[in-house]
């Protein structure tokens, strides 16, 4: 079921409009039923993900630099999230999670195709970063969950994918603590 939650994002994400600079002039383009550009050196456009990618690894396009996920976000990140009061969570972007996981992709992809041993220590630490964020996130969540009913203002700290945990994690121990408490009635 989680699994099948995040694939779900994944494809919204895909699909989703990001902000890209063009590196040179190019003509319009025509896709099945969509049509891209013109793209003016410089200029700022607006297209799909899965158009933006494409386009990038044709050196046509980049991401603009505040969208990129890299290790120094990471390592900022993983500091903001060390620095919060117990109980706190920073609020993440949304789509943190779904850059996370093409920024490690394409991190294994570049260590394998450079079989360089800098390239799989650098895609390992960056791993391990992740999951440092990961795990002290899911702490908080799993602490929030047992607390009584949190507010929106907490919640929108949350990004889809934690919400998904945070829901599940709520029912959960909202159904054991009714067994735990209400069990010794029954006996």
């Amino acid at each position: 079921m989680v699994a099948t939650k995040i694939c779900t994002l994944d494809f919204c994400y895909e699909n989703s409009m990001v902000k890209i600079v063009a590196n040179r002039n190019c003509p319009e383009i025509k896709l099945a039923g969509l049509i891209v550009g013109p793209f003016d050196e410089g200029n700022e456009y607006e297209v799909y993900f899965w158009v933006a990618k494409e386009l990038a690894a044709a050196g046509m396009v980049h991401f603009r630099e505040d969208d990129v996920l890299d290790a120094t976000r990471l390592y900022k990140t993983q500091w903001k999230e060390g620095v919060q009061i117990p109980g706190q969570i920073s609020e993440l972007q949304g789509d943190f999670y779904p850059k996370l996981r093409r920024f490690l992709k394409d991190l294994r992809e570049q260590a394998t195709k450079s079989q360089l041993s800098e390239k799989f220590q650098e895609y390992d630490r960056t791993k391990q970063l992740a999951r440092d964020i990961v795990n002290s996130r899911l702490k908080k969540i799993v602490a929030l969950s047992a607390a009584p009913t949190q507010s929106e203002q907490v919640l929108k700290k949350l990004t889809t994918e934690e919400k998904i945990v945070y829901k599940q994690l709520v029912k959960i121990i909202s159904k054991w603590k009714v067994e735990i408490l209400d069990g010794a009635n029954k006996q």
